[in-house]
């Protein structure tokens, strides 16, 4: 912005030649007109003054926005729920993370145990259990996801129930379910492919009481899935697998640097 400075003039004053009627309104209507530029100039600063107290008010708010224009979700793994969800991992490490997958999702499994040629990553899963989980550092708690039809609810189900039951066996069987999982929507991952499951790999598991369980915590166990998948959607998980590790929010089958730097910068 300019600033007009007075000018004194010193000596004779200097004789302005007279005007003809013309001269005079035409200057008179430049007067005139100029009497518009303040105000506006007045109404356009401040207009820009009151956008960037706008916009820099915005800022510091609770979420920003990424380069498509989505918000994006601060998370704190402090805020998930983890009290009688599934784990693995010493109950106090040091570090948690909260996992949201589903049992028919091709990338979960991908991500768990491999095998699948469409994606051909190397899970991080079985890194992040010997470098982390094995030595007290890390604690993965299994939140559900289930969205990719009747097959992953009831998958999702048969877990609630196993956890419940067999703790001790809840990691080993999940494993078994990704290795057996099929195509998505395909035949495995319904109550009769999973009880067969059962019933060759852990004949120690009661298949009977597990469906009974089952059947007398419906209503709570639907409850916790549905709780579930609302949380990680307000967490800006939309989809499978997602993860936070501290205040960080992993999203699909990353590689395992990825939940190295985040679980590093916690620990």
């Amino acid at each position: 912005m300019s600033v007009m400075k007075d000018v004194k003039h010193e000596g004779t004053p200097m004789q302005l030649p007279k005007t003809t009627s013309t001269q005079s309104a035409a200057t008179q209507a430049k007067r005139d007109f100029t009497a518009f530029y303040v105000p506006g100039a007045i109404i356009v600063a401040a207009l820009i003054i009151g956008a960037g107290l706008y916009f820099g008010l915005a800022s510091k708010g609770s979420s920003s926005t990424a380069p498509g224009g989505q918000p994006v979700v601060e998370v704190d793994v402090k805020d998930v729920k983890i009290k009688g969800e599934p784990f693995i991992g010493k109950a106090n490490a040091p570090v948690v993370m909260a996992f949201w997958s589903d049992f028919q999702c091709p990338f979960c499994k991908a991500f768990e145990t491999g095998g699948i040629p469409q994606i051909p990553i190397e899970p991080a899963f079985p890194q992040l259990i010997t470098e982390y989980v094995n030595t007290g550092k890390l604690k993965i708690v299994f939140k559900d996801f289930a969205f990719l039809g009747e097959d992953s609810i009831t998958a999702a189900l048969y877990g609630r129930a196993i956890w419940d039951l067999y703790q001790s066996q809840y990691f080993a069987w999940r494993t078994e379910m990704y290795e057996a999982q099929d195509e998505e929507h395909g035949g495995f991952g319904n109550a009769a492919t999973i009880d067969a499951l059962i019933k060759k790999s852990f004949p120690q598991m009661d298949v009977a009481k597990i469906k009974a369980q089952i059947e007398s915590k419906k209503d709570a166990y639907t409850a916790i899935l549905a709780a579930n998948r609302e949380e990680a959607s307000s967490m800006g998980i939309n989809g499978t697998p997602g993860s936070i590790v501290g205040k960080t929010l992993i999203s699909g089958a990353e590689q395992f640097p990825a939940f190295k730097a985040a679980i590093d910068a916690e620990l």
